[in-house]
């Protein structure tokens, strides 16, 4: 796929010069906020990353290429732009080959970051296996992806409306270490909490990246999850964000929402049920995740 690869003057430079890079989704540019505070957040992350020294390389696929950063011109169409691709690891191809417009999921986001060299990678929750999965077999690619894919990935856990302790299972039966940031405790998306615990607390960027190195420099293949919570001034309560979620599912069954539908049905409930909070708590997370991705990027390369 490397000849599929180009980067912005930026990023080459700071890939070419062993400078840290942070690798960034556009999914949640495209598919996850509306405009324009989708292109005001985009704008936001890649700021606070350069504010811890590193370099933002946001990733989408435009006119047949991996785009490896984005220029202000191309960030602003995948904000404003329609019928644009999720693209995981099984639409790659498509999307390249037609020329169309791509937003790399975290699974896709991932694939291009190895690509590229880069070792680390900021969003906002990981995809996990759903509620009822072990009837619906609705499991994330990002999964599978963090098994096989050396790329730390910074997130503020696994989106509540997943099943938490299945998602946990299946990382553990893939080896994939889930580090929490200053944390004991697996967070839930919306609320810094779970009911879940994480495979090891560390609390210093430099530890983090150290743990990363080793685990790289003995040939253990796979990702790792640094789990880092939301701040606590934008928390959702975990027992209150629980009950919306059990009514928004409720209400999906109720009117035979199935498949694909589901999660955005249910994301939409939940920004509904607590008056749009859950929205100023998503856009907290993701700078906060960007914010500490940017110092173990830095912390990585130093080492």
């Amino acid at each position: 796929m490397e000849q599929f690869l180009s980067y912005t003057k930026e990023v080459q430079e700071a890939l070419q010069n062993k400078q840290p890079v942070v690798a960034l989704e556009s999914t949640i540019i495209s598919h996850g906020l509306p405009y324009p505070q989708n292109l005001e957040m985009a704008r936001k992350v890649e700021e606070i990353i350069r504010e811890q020294g590193a370099v933002p390389a946001t990733i989408g696929i435009m006119d047949g290429e991996v785009k490896i950063g984005l220029t202000e011109e191309e960030l602003n169409v995948f904000a404003t732009s329609e019928n644009v691709h999720k693209v995981s690891r099984r639409d790659f191809a498509h999307v390249i080959a037609q020329r169309e417009l791509g937003a790399t999921t975290v699974a896709g986001t991932m694939i291009a970051a190895e690509l590229a060299g880069i070792k680390v990678f900021a969003t906002g929750g990981i995809g996990g296996v759903h509620r009822e999965g072990e009837i619906t077999w609705d499991v994330s690619a990002d999964l599978t992806e963090l098994a096989q894919t050396n790329v730390a990935v910074v997130c503020a856990g696994a989106k509540s409306i997943l099943d938490i302790g299945r998602t946990l299972e299946y990382l553990e039966t893939h080896g994939v270490p889930v580090i929490g940031y200053k944390t004991n405790t697996f967070p839930s998306f919306y609320s810094r909490v779970s009911e879940f615990g994480v495979d090891y607390q560390i609390d210093q960027p430099e530890a983090v990246a150290k743990s990363l190195k080793t685990k790289w420099d003995l040939g253990l293949e796979g990702g790792a999850i640094i789990a880092n919570p939301v701040p606590e001034h934008a928390a959702l309560d975990y027992n209150k964000i629980e009950n919306v979620i059990q009514e928004a599912i409720t209400e999906a069954k109720n009117n035979n929402i199935t498949g694909k539908e589901v999660t955005p049905f249910i994301l939409d409930k939940v920004k509904s049920l607590t008056d749009g909070q859950s929205l100023e708590t998503n856009l907290a997370l993701v700078y906060h995740n960007a914010e500490v991705a940017g110092l173990i990027a830095s912390a990585y390369q130093e080492n």
